[in-house]
This record gives structure tokens, sequence and C-alpha cells, in this order.
């Protein structure tokens, strides 16, 4: 069947990721940021629903694909390629600056790499491989909501932009294990690396809005980066 309650809320899911680009095109960022957090709602109970259900099959595994590409890739994508056109460009970046922004796209092409290879990826039933979708569009939408004046100001330019994208894209894709928050038990001995990042993420949440705004969604994504990377490397 077409229209399961599951592929309703993936198809919400899709809606939310095309208004995001929409809003993004017409430089409305707190519409955008707003819409990629509905999507991630919707992303996160489909699944949810389909289990509950029982109800699954490749129809919706498909179609939660192709909903993740357009929120989670494009609609961020659109928002740096806006973000291109307010920062400041040195004097000798000058003659790319009319190209610069359309490499923004870069990030929707390395979410669908991302999407294509979890699709496959027997690794991934427990934890990721590589920076999950949601994840990374959340950083960016918020980053750019949250910090708009610092980004558009003289001590950010579009080479600190773009290097910084590019870092991402490769997050993206890169061989690199990342928990997720998914709890079996809610014992200490076999959650504490999740435990200790809700702990700090709650500091960050608390003491941070008040300076960071919306963007302290972006720097909790990277404190969820940097403490899996440590985790890793102490493994």
């Amino acid at each position: 069947m077409l229209f399961t309650l599951p592929n309703l809320f993936t198809l919400g899911n899709l809606i939310c990721g095309c208004m995001a680009t929409g809003a993004a095109f017409h430089g409305h960022f707190v519409w955008a940021l707003a819409m990629i957090v509905g999507g991630a709602i919707f992303d996160f109970f489909d699944g949810l629903v389909a289990r509950a259900l029982g109800i699954s099959g490749p129809i919706g595994r498909e179609l939660d694909s192709l909903a993740d590409v357009v929120t989670f890739g494009v609609a961020p994508s659109a928002m740096l390629f806006q973000q291109f056109g307010l920062v400041v460009y040195p004097e000798w970046l000058q003659p790319l600056a009319p190209y610069l922004p359309y490499s923004a796209f870069l990030m929707a092409a390395f979410s669908a790499l991302r999407l294509a290879k979890f699709n496959i990826d027997e690794r991934q039933r427990t934890g990721f491989i590589g920076l999950p979708t949601p994840a990374n569009a959340l950083f960016w939408a918020s980053l750019i909501v949250g910090q708009a004046a610092f980004l558009a100001s003289p001590r950010f330019n579009a080479l600190w932009l773009f290097l910084f994208m590019l870092m991402f894209c490769f997050f993206l894709v890169a061989e690199v294990p990342l928990f997720a928050l998914k709890f079996k038990t809610l014992g200490w001995e076999e959650n504490r690396v999740k435990y200790t990042f809700l702990a700090v993420a709650l500091v960050i949440l608390f003491l941070g809005y008040h300076t960071l705004g919306v963007s302290v969604i972006a720097a909790i994504i990277l404190w969820y980066i940097i403490w899996s990377l440590l985790v890793w490397k102490v493994r």
C-alpha cells in the first residue's frame, strides 16, 4: 500500500523539506530552520510508527531516503547557497564570488551518498558510520540562523565557510563511528557514553542559549561529533 500511516509521516518530512528549500531561496532562514526541525520530527515518527504497527516494506524505505535527501540535503544546501551571498569575500577571492555559492550543493550530493551508504551498510544497525544527515542539516540551519551577524562579519569570510562546508561533507561519508541515542536498557554501564553526552549537552543548552541563541543546537551537534571521536580513539 502507498498511503500507510508511516508513509504519510514520511511525506510530511518531504513536504517540510520542500518548504524549507523554498524558504531558504527567499532568505527566510528562520522558517527554513523550523521546517527542517519539522521534517526531523516526521522522520523520527515514521520509523517509530512503522515499528509499532509492524508495517515495513521497500516502498517505505525508498521513500524515506528520498524525503531525507530533500529535507536534510537540499534544504540546508539552499541555506548555505544564500549564505555564500552574504559573507565577506577577500579581494583575491572576488573573481569567484559569482560562482562559489554553487559549491553549497556539494553538501546535497554528499548527503545523498551518505543516505545510499546507510541503506546498504549492515554495520549501522546500532550506531552510525559517518555523520547522520539530520544532524548535519540541523547544524547548518541553526548556525546560519543563530550566528548570522558573525558569518557576515570580516572575521569570517567565504574561504572559511567553504572549508568548513568541505569538512562536514567529509564527515558525512567518513569511516568514523558515531554512537546512536538508542537505549536497549537504562543501565549506566551499557549507556555511559550516551548519558555523558546528554549531561554535557544539557549544560551546553542551559548555559549557551542566552549567548548563542538557536545556534546552541549547532554547539550540541559539534559536541556530539567531538565526543564520538574521543570515544572512538579511546576504544
